[in-house]
């Protein structure tokens, strides 16, 4: 009987620690535990049957919350136009013979300089150079023909006729020679400008015809830019406007100047090609490669400008908060020109004005606010001046 007491009691005891956790709640409202009787109001909360004292719920002061002041003060921005592009050599153009016949030799190196003029390829010209012989041998005997034929026009010893015949074949024979002197000339192939060529595309005894490509010669100073820009810059875009341009793994920003501008508006795209010209005089740019291009349209000096990520973008349009006697005040602004981090406002804020730039998505009207950091807003340089919105930077 005696155990049955005790395990009994071992129960109870064990299910009192279970349990207790659970009920002693009902018990928090007697006077034996230190708490406010029923009906009296908890801190921070409404007891039963009676409104709730100050407290968080029960009209307590509501916590301020903590964002970022941004101070506005007068900016210089830039309206900028990006654009990408490609660079393109001054003068190109793939070397073929004028004649069909036999390469004999190649007096170039592929990848080097060669001048205007240079002989760069021959095609074998044996049989013309015999014409040719044969032909200033018979101008030789036709112009002592012609010698003596005047002499005696001049004696009217001969007809007019007689002579005229003798002054013609001497033409002829003149005309024949100039021929094939053109013909040996096309048995050469010179380079028309100034360039490097590039690599040969056919080896010596190689029969070529008209249509067979010889070797590429470019000239890479100067080195033109082709870009494109919107219809709208159509008129601010002019001959000797000056840019800048990137070029993918060199870092440098380089400087050219328009010198060219479609006069035609691709209607597709609605953007104008436009080219400009640098000089390369170093050669260290290369025609083909990708190039980012920037230009300066104008300067907006006393703009205001705020950070991008402060602007709330709505149907109805933007929306800011600003910071207004220790809390949020919602303003409608009007935008402009933007940027990589920064937007320019028309209306809806002021110089002086501070602008809440973090906790945006916790703001509301009206709602205390204390700042965590104040800071001004600096001058908005070119370097970090994004396109027009209608032309995305790279």
């Amino acid at each position: 009987m005696t155990r049955i007491i005790t395990w009994t009691l071992v129960l109870l005891v064990i299910a009192g620690i279970i349990f207790y956790p659970k009920i002693r709640p009902l018990f928090r409202g007697g006077k034996g535990d230190g708490g406010p009787a029923m009906g009296q109001a908890a801190p921070g909360g409404a007891g039963l049957g009676m409104p709730g004292g100050p407290g968080m719920r029960g009209g307590m002061g509501q916590q301020p919350t903590m964002a970022s002041g941004y101070v506005l003060v007068p900016t210089r921005m830039f309206d900028l136009m990006y654009s990408t592009g490609s660079l393109l050599p001054d003068e190109e153009v793939e070397l073929s013979f004028e004649t069909s016949g036999k390469i004999v030799a190649i007096h170039f190196s592929e990848g080097t300089n060669v001048k205007k003029g240079q002989l760069l390829a021959k095609i074998n010209d044996r049989p013309l150079q015999a014409q040719l012989l044969k032909l200033q041998a018979q101008k030789k005997l036709t112009e002592e023909k012609e010698f003596r034929a005047r002499q005696l026009l001049d004696r009217d010893a001969v007809s007019r006729e007689s002579y005229d015949q003798v002054a013609t074949e001497l033409q002829a024979l003149e005309a024949d020679i100039l021929l094939v002197e053109a013909r040996i000339a096309e048995t050469e192939l010179r380079a028309p400008f100034d360039g490097i060529v590039g690599l040969r595309m056919v080896s010596e005894g190689a029969f070529a015809t008209t249509q067979t490509k010889i070797v590429r010669l470019v000239k890479t100073s100067p080195l033109k830019i082709e870009f494109s820009i919107s219809e709208r810059y159509a008129g601010e875009i002019t001959p000797g406007f000056p840019i800048t341009f990137t070029v993918d793994g060199i870092n440098r920003v380089f400087s050219a100047n328009v010198y060219a501008i479609d006069p035609k508006v691709n209607t597709d795209t609605r953007m104008i090609a436009v080219r400009a010209l640098y000089p390369n005089r170093n050669n260290e740019l290369k025609p083909g490669r990708f190039v980012s291009v920037k230009a300066q349209l104008s300067e907006i000096n006393d703009a205001i400008s705020i950070p991008t990520e402060a602007v709330i973008a709505e149907m109805e349009g933007e929306r800011v908060f600003v910071y207004k006697g220790g809390k949020a005040e919602l303003r409608m602004i009007d935008i402009g020109l933007r940027t990589e981090s920064h937007v320019q406002v028309h209306s809806g804020l002021s110089f002086g004005d501070t602008l809440l730039t973090t906790a945006i998505l916790q703001l509301r009207q009206g709602l205390p606010v204390q700042f965590d950091t104040l800071v001004t807003n600096q001058t908005v340089t070119a370097p970090e001046m994004v396109t027009n919105p209608e032309i995305p930077a790279p």
